[in-house]
């Protein structure tokens, strides 16, 4: 069968219909086209932010789409949480021009999920393959640096590494769902100490608060604007330039309420903190929180325990809280390996590039084990 690859700009030149078709069935929310397409409308990944859509579609003879790749021009490495700065900053040293560069992702959500989305009725690997050849080739054609493969599935990973790639491996914290019904259930897996502490956090964080988990219809406006204000004045003190406009939450809500699980803390009728979740298939992704008064434990409480009580619920298996965050293994969030792979054109980049990830990756494996065993909360033999 002869493919055809074309790029668009902006996944609305692909349109709902059809990426949707290839991307609904992985039942991951931010493939969705509405998230996409909501960061680019709403002027968060727009090429003036250094995000140029350059998205791939794959056709057949009929111009019927059989699979679809997010892909981007990128000015920087911004919003990515694969750091690749140091390269950067090695290669343009030694003369190279580092930016622009092309990255397969979803704008600013270190979140693993498919890369390469196929369409229920084509070949998944022929897609993925099709689509690789595609960015690699549009790599050479516009004569950038070098592709990356951002927070790809571990199937992907290994695929991408046989054909050439390299292969990078990283750790998030991930809680996973050992079949409890309620959240005494999960408590009950962990140690003494540590359901004492746990129990003593949440007491101390509700204390005087009007704590509730928001979906669907049931989020307004009024929610909106002011979780928009907790992530402005986070996002403003840990990394000075918050990617997302008001918006983009406009948007979300507009099209991905059901999706959403929005928990919000109240004092007397105020809201004062939120954390923002997104409900995929079998799992619940924590993105970003805030704050506009320090109360203790508040962050465990909305960003981990809530979460954990939503999943329970629903049944779903794990919670994905995000990157970074050592703390996170005391509340039952285990290190789990993440991963990314990178295509460097120029090899006086790609030699070094690779010789330190050889070294890397083997660092990270044995770090997860060590921490694993090490500083599990959990009761031995759970």
């Amino acid at each position: 069968m002869t493919f055809q690859i074309h790029v668009h700009t902006t996944v609305a030149d692909i349109g709902r219909a059809a990426w949707d078709a290839c991307a609904s069935p992985t039942g991951d929310p931010f493939l969705a086209f509405d998230f996409l397409h909501a960061c680019e409308a709403s002027g968060s990944a727009v090429p003036q932010q250094g995000w140029a859509g350059r998205h791939l579609s794959l056709r057949d003879g009929t111009g019927g789409v059989l699979g679809v790749m997010p892909l981007w021009l990128k000015g920087h490495s911004q919003g990515e949480y694969v750091f690749d700065h140091g390269w950067a900053e090695a290669y343009e040293r030694a003369g190279g021009r580092y930016y622009p560069k092309l990255l397969a992702a979803v704008p600013f959500t270190p979140v693993a999920g498919p890369r390469f989305l196929a369409h229920p009725d084509a070949d998944a690997a022929a897609v993925r393959q099709a689509l690789l050849q595609g960015a690699i080739a549009l790599t050479e054609r516009l004569g950038v640096s070098s592709l990356h493969v951002n927070f790809p599935t571990r199937s992907e990973w290994d695929a991408l590494g046989a054909a050439g790639l390299l292969q990078r491996q990283d750790m998030q914290y991930v809680w996973r769902n050992g079949g409890y019904r309620t959240f005494d259930d999960f408590l009950a897996a962990l140690s003494s100490s540590r359901r004492k502490t746990i129990r003593r956090e949440r007491r101390e964080a509700q204390t005087g608060l009007d704590i509730r988990v928001l979906t669907g219809a049931d989020i307004t406006a009024a929610h909106w604007d002011a979780f928009f204000a907790f992530y402005m004045d986070t996002g403003g003190r840990k990394w000075g330039r918050p990617y997302l406009t008001r918006d983009f939450f406009t948007r979300l809500g507009a099209t991905m309420a059901d999706r959403i699980a929005l928990v919000m803390a109240f004092r007397d009728g105020t809201a004062i903190a939120g954390a923002l979740n997104l409900i995929g298939r079998d799992a619940l992704y924590g993105r970003q929180w805030g704050a506009l008064e320090e109360v203790p434990f508040l962050h465990f409480e909305l960003c981990y325990y809530q979460a954990i009580e939503f999943a329970i619920s629903r049944g779903l298996s794990r919670v994905e809280a995000g990157a970074q965050g050592e703390h996170k293994i005391a509340r039952g969030y285990l290190p789990s390996p993440v991963y990314s792979a990178h295509f460097i054109a120029d090899p006086a980049l790609r030699e070094p590039v690779a010789r330190y990830l050889d070294g890397e990756r083997p660092a990270v494996e044995a770090e997860i084990e060590v921490m694993t065993a090490e500083l599990s909360p959990f009761r031995k033999g759970v």
